[in-house]
């Protein structure tokens, strides 16, 4: 739960702050990974990185859970959150994730794919990858997946459990399988505002 870890009260800091250095330092050693102060990276992550793909944390507030997988290249910027089990890799294209992004738990981002020739088994098929980039402020539920190639625009949300197979605009809400656009967050009521709720106009669809 790396929320904890910025909201904890001062007595509790100092400990906390020990701590992660003791995990984050290892790390840092490294010429391929690269931790901005102010990040949460629990000691359960796994993180793989090589010459060439890169992982880059590279604004405060960027929180890694227990149980992460990342393989570069990837850059997350400021205040990124990857929730438990969450399986980002970069492939060759990389993946790139704005500012302020949430990634629930159990959602996976592949950046590459295989070939499907039939005159060759699978595993001997060509490899592509074009790479994926989520815009800033952007939120993807529980297990979805976003497949190589896919650019997502800003403020937008991917519904639990959708497989987004091609770009989603900025503010749009997606969801299903293949994802498909089933509304925009600028026409959902301010926070707070009595009648809260999707749809907009308060039916039952």
């Amino acid at each position: 739960m790396p929320w904890l870890y910025f909201t904890l009260k001062p007595r509790h800091r100092a400990w906390a702050e020990a701590w992660q250095k003791q995990v984050q330092d290892p790390l840092r050693e490294l010429e391929t990974v690269e931790i901005a102060e102010g990040c949460f990276v629990a000691p359960e992550a796994r993180l793989f990185a090589e010459p060439g793909r890169a992982i880059r944390l590279v604004g405060p507030g960027v929180s890694i859970a227990a149980h992460v997988f990342v393989h570069g290249p990837v850059v997350l910027e400021a205040g990124v959150s990857l929730n438990a089990r969450v399986s980002l890799d970069g492939g060759a294209g990389g993946i790139h994730i704005g500012e302020g992004s949430r990634i629930a738990t159990g959602a996976t981002l592949y950046a590459f794919d295989h070939g499907l020739a039939p005159d060759r088994p699978v595993r001997s098929q060509p490899v592509t990858s074009r790479g994926i980039v989520l815009g800033k402020d952007v939120w993807v539920g529980a297990n979805a997946g976003i497949t190589d190639g896919v650019r997502i625009g800003d403020h937008a949300v991917v519904g639990m459990g959708a497989v987004v197979t091609r770009d989603v605009p900025a503010w749009a809400i997606v969801a299903g399988v293949p994802a498909r656009v089933l509304g925009d967050r600028r026409e959902r009521r301010p926070s707070g505002a009595p009648g809260g709720g999707w749809p907009p106009d308060g039916s039952q669809e």
